[in-house]
């Protein structure tokens, strides 16, 4: 049974930073895409960025050059590196495992929630 767990959620000031981690277990971690989607309230989720097992990434426009994913196949984690955080960037954050670079997977975490403040 997939299991995603995340952790690292809070809340901050506005131009902070906050680092998310998501334990996995019960896949063959090195081989599967590793996203981080998010919902604000009141709008769909989205795709925040997402990682191949090779290193490869993805950013949703918004987030370039403020967030970077990356993963260790050997401990079977992702994170997610948040600093010059935005109050628009406040909402709940899902790891998601199996999917592709632009596409989620059917494994999802139960969220954590990212709060920035003005």
């Amino acid at each position: 049974q997939v299991q995603l767990v995340e952790s690292g959620g809070g809340l901050v000031q506005a131009g902070g930073s906050l680092r998310l981690s998501c334990a996995a277990s019960g896949l063959i971690f090195s081989i599967n895409v590793m996203g981080w989607y998010r919902q604000a309230p009141g709008k769909s989720r989205e795709l925040v960025a997402a990682i191949t097992g090779r290193g490869r990434t993805n950013y949703v426009a918004s987030v370039l050059g403020r967030f970077t994913i990356s993963r260790d196949n050997h401990q079977n984690m992702v994170y997610l590196e948040m600093s010059n955080l935005k109050v628009e960037d406040t909402g709940v954050y899902y790891c998601n495992a199996g999917g592709e670079l632009t596409k989620a997977g059917y494994h999802w975490g139960q969220g954590t929630q990212v709060t920035v403040s003005s």
